[in-house]
């Protein structure tokens, strides 16, 4: 589907209104948090070990995939919405160094929060718009929130600057209530999940499952588990360079803006770019360009570190958009919650093991030869990406069979939806229009899916 036939869709407009609200308030709120942890302790390591407690709820996400398939997703994020205003009022409380474990823990709530939304987010996509409109979808949803990049850590430093984190987290507040407020008024054909007796044991793993027999996903995912095994150094890494630099920990923001102004462009490219089946082709050419980047960084010349910034800040959206793009076509409606929360158990991982040892090793190495790993590194899951895209094309209906055969989902979930027209500007729906096969997982989830399209 084209941008603006995407952009003329009523529901799809209401949807981007509350995730910018959203977006907005993350693109704030997390960067503020590691600027009031350095500010409060002075450690470039204690900061960024923020980004470690936000990213730690990926590892215990299959359960949230659970809690996903069992409910409709619309006002599930209007109530994650909710929760994540009610989620950052403790940090009102916050006065000195010796609460910073309040900071922490804040981060924890919201980063458990994040993995439910996104979760979700993937899943309503998936029943509103056409399988040909996911892409363009994900392409406009993620250059909005590079762009919020351009302003919202900028307003969140110079708020902060201002009245304090408190007042940062009140209006992250306020746009989290906001975007529950406008999600309100989405009206979603969506199925009714009916929860049966199943082993929790097989609910939990069906997401793995499916995950390891999904073809160019899997690839896709240890790529980007590879890359983030490095990257997340960054989260400490730009606090040593804006010190490098003399300026105060508030600069952070400034050079987060600076990443946004690439990450916008990579959005826009990411929208052509992700058309038909190139989603391993887009990871491949985010990760190259993200490496080209971080080499750039390495420069002690102001202006050619910042056109490595812009760059790394350009290959992120490609990276990110073919991901998802990738695992929404791969996976069918009612197993979304499941495959998304492991796609990020895998990636979280690494991520997490990336920021902690980022938030040590700034302290005692070289933040140059830091940037240096994360350019070898996103370099070799660039690369391993390429090799392993060039196999055969992904069996779905394999990777449903698999699934069925450990777990019958359709018949532990129950799925059914009213009869819909599929939309005028798309062609009808298939069987194997989402990249697998609806029969094979059940008569249940298969009329589901028919129908839903």
């Amino acid at each position: 589907m084209r941008l603006a036939a995407l952009l003329r869709r009523s529901d799809f407009r209401l949807l981007f209104a509350g995730q910018a609200l959203s977006m907005f308030g993350d693109s704030a709120m997390l960067l503020v948090l590691a600027i009031w942890v350095k500010e409060l302790t002075g450690s470039n390591g204690m900061a960024g070990l923020t980004l470690v407690f936000v990213a730690l709820p990926s590892l215990v996400g299959p359960l949230g995939g659970w809690l996903i398939d069992r409910v409709r997703r619309r006002p599930f994020l209007v109530v994650t919405n909710l929760c994540s205003a009610l989620s950052v009022l403790p940090l009102l409380a916050v006065r000195s160094a010796a609460h910073v474990w309040l900071i922490y823990a804040v981060a924890t709530l919201y980063g458990m929060l994040l993995v439910l939304h996104v979760a979700a987010l993937n899943a309503l996509l998936k029943t509103m718009l056409p399988e040909s409109a996911l892409g363009s979808a994900n392409a406009v949803l993620q250059t909005v929130k590079e762009a919020l990049r351009l302003i919202a850590p900028l307003t969140g430093a110079a708020l902060y600057a201002v009245v304090g984190g408190g007042g940062v987290a009140v209006l992250d507040g306020v746009t989290f209530v906001g975007a529950a407020i406008v999600l309100s008024a989405l009206a979603v054909a969506e199925p009714e999940p009916v929860a049966r007796r199943q082993s929790m044991r097989e609910e939990l793993v069906v997401g793995l499952r499916f995950l390891w027999n999904s073809g160019p996903l899997l690839h896709v995912t240890i790529a980007l588990g590879m890359a983030l095994l490095v990257v997340g150094i960054a989260e400490s890494v730009v606090f040593a360079i804006v010190e490098s630099l003399g300026r105060p920990p508030e600069f952070v923001g400034v050079v987060v803006a600076i990443q946004g102004v690439g990450a916008v462009v990579g959005g826009f490219a990411a929208t052509w770019l992700i058309r038909g089946a190139a989603e391993v082709r887009t990871v491949v050419l985010g990760l190259a360009v993200f490496s080209v980047g971080a080499v750039m960084m390495v420069a002690p010349w102001l202006p050619l570190l910042a056109a490595g910034v812009v760059l790394a800040g350009f290959g992120l959206p490609l990276v990110l958009v073919g991901f998802v793009t990738s695992l929404q076509r791969s996976a069918s409606g009612p197993l979304m919650g499941r495959v998304t929360t492991a796609a990020y158990l895998v990636i979280g991982i690494p991520q997490t093991v990336s920021v902690a040892l980022g938030a040590l090793l700034v302290a005692i190495i070289d933040y140059r030869y830091l940037l240096g790993v994360m350019a070898g590194g996103t370099a070799l899951a660039a690369g391993y990406l390429l090799v392993a895209g060039r196999g055969p094309a992904s069996d779905p209906d394999g990777a449903a069979r698999t699934v069925a055969g450990a777990v019958s989902a359709s018949r532990a979930m129950g799925w059914a939806l009213p009869p819909a027209p599929a939309p005028a500007d798309d062609p009808p729906a298939t069987g194997k229009a989402s990249g697998d096969s609806a029969a094979e997982l059940g008569p249940d989830v298969g009329d589901a899916r028919v129908r839903q399209r």
